[in-house]
């Protein structure tokens, strides 16, 4: 396994890889049924393969993704080679006490005196505003001073410019997480984003490099493309080679669910250096990711000019949602999110009244009322 450093963390090595911990092995496909032995033999493997870097967070796998890391933990001996990262939840804060009382909770299900790195989680401009109002930040100085946490970071889905205005917005970022594939080279945060952070000296940590794990299962005309280069080489491995590629990623996590694809993953990772990538590699992967981009249902880069709509719709969020449908072949689980997450939470594009507010905004010139039309049956199955 090779090995980096935050900038601001001196002496502390960090492997190239990190296990991220939403998608465990389950029993019978439940989220909240997580196959602790099958979890516990991947810890094993992990840590025989160098990985030193788990992550998780105060929601996933239903609340028990951290549990089940601190039995596992607890079980094996494991805690001494691994650094754990974990997410307070802040779109459940309610007032300044909830900061310590869910790193509190999160210190008792991993079962661990600290978190080595602790994240806000999934800021935007919107949770930015509530963290400051709520004292989110003066807690987690607090909590690293008093030696519950050892480093303080964020993740994050949303704009660029609320990016950078985060970034900003607190001295103290030692690292930041943000969503990154040779697909999503300029989504949310993208390459600019990454290369601002580090030119401030704030380490970042990539997730989704598999984006979700669809990367390693490709449409057949990038397995065509791939199959074309000499080295042969797993879906999987062109996506992790192209995160690991970034000088300014210190480690790259994957949500891996099988000893195999730690076994797996791991071996990419040793191997995978910063800037290693050649100009044929480059073009290859410049070329499946035009690919993907062809298969857009809308041309819509998610700047949210066109936001907010006064009916309540996600615009840009309905069109990330067809897009990745189309883009990566998962409408059956997209169309269920949709449903479940847009439509009864009252942002789907049902809400359209076609009032048009959102047409001169549009940089893209999109015909807004049109496509939430069209996305919504796609997405909906009408």
């Amino acid at each position: 396994m090779l090995y980096r450093q935050f900038p601001k963390i001196e002496g502390q090595d960090v492997s190239a890889l990190g296990l991220g911990c939403m998608r465990l092995p389950t029993i019978g496909g439940d989220p909240g049924a997580i196959d602790q032995a099958a979890f516990e033999a991947m810890l094993l493997a992990a840590a025989e393969a160098g990985i030193t870097y788990l992550d998780s967070a105060y929601v996933y796998h239903k609340g028990l993704s951290e549990g089940a890391i601190g039995a596992a933990l607890d079980r094996t001996g494991l805690r001494g080679r691994f650094t754990l990262a974990t997410k307070s939840p802040v779109w459940l804060a309610k007032d300044s006490g909830d900061w310590d009382r869910f790193l509190d909770e999160q210190l008792k299900r991993l079962r661990s005196d600290h978190i080595d790195f602790y994240l806000l989680h999934a800021l935007g401009a919107e949770r930015w505003d509530l963290v400051r109002r709520l004292g989110a930040l003066e807690a987690l100085q607090k909590a690293k001073a008093d030696g519950r946490i050892r480093h303080i970071g964020f993740s994050f889905h949303d704009s660029l410019g609320a990016f950078k205005t985060i970034i900003d917005g607190f001295p103290d970022w030692e690292f930041c997480q943000v969503q990154f594939n040779y697909v999503d080279t300029a989504y949310q945060a993208g390459e600019e984003g990454i290369a601002y952070a580090a030119e401030r000296g704030i380490g970042v940590v990539v997730m989704e490099p598999l984006r979700g794990g669809a990367l390693a299962d490709p449409p057949q005309a990038v397995r065509d493309l791939f199959a074309g280069y000499p080295t042969p080489r797993t879906g999987a491995e062109w996506a992790l080679r192209f995160a690991l590629d970034r000088q300014e990623v210190v480690t790259t996590l994957s949500g891996m669910g099988t000893v195999e694809q730690v076994l797996h993953n791991a071996a990419v990772a040793s191997s995978g250096r910063p800037n290693a990538l050649t100009s044929r590699e480059r073009e290859i992967l410049g070329e499946a990711r035009g690919i993907y981009l062809s298969r857009l249902r809308v041309p819509c880069t998610t700047c949210g000019y066109c936001m907010p709509c006064p009916s309540g719709v996600d615009i840009p969020g309905v069109f990330a949602q067809a897009n990745g449908a189309s883009m990566f072949d998962t409408l059956p689980g997209t169309s269920a999110w949709y449903m479940t997450s847009f439509v009864k939470g009252g942002s789907g594009a049902d809400q359209c009244v076609r009032c048009g507010q959102c047409l001169p905004k549009c940089p893209q010139h999109i015909e807004i009322p049109d496509r939430l039309e069209e996305s919504h049956r796609y997405l909906a199955g009408a």
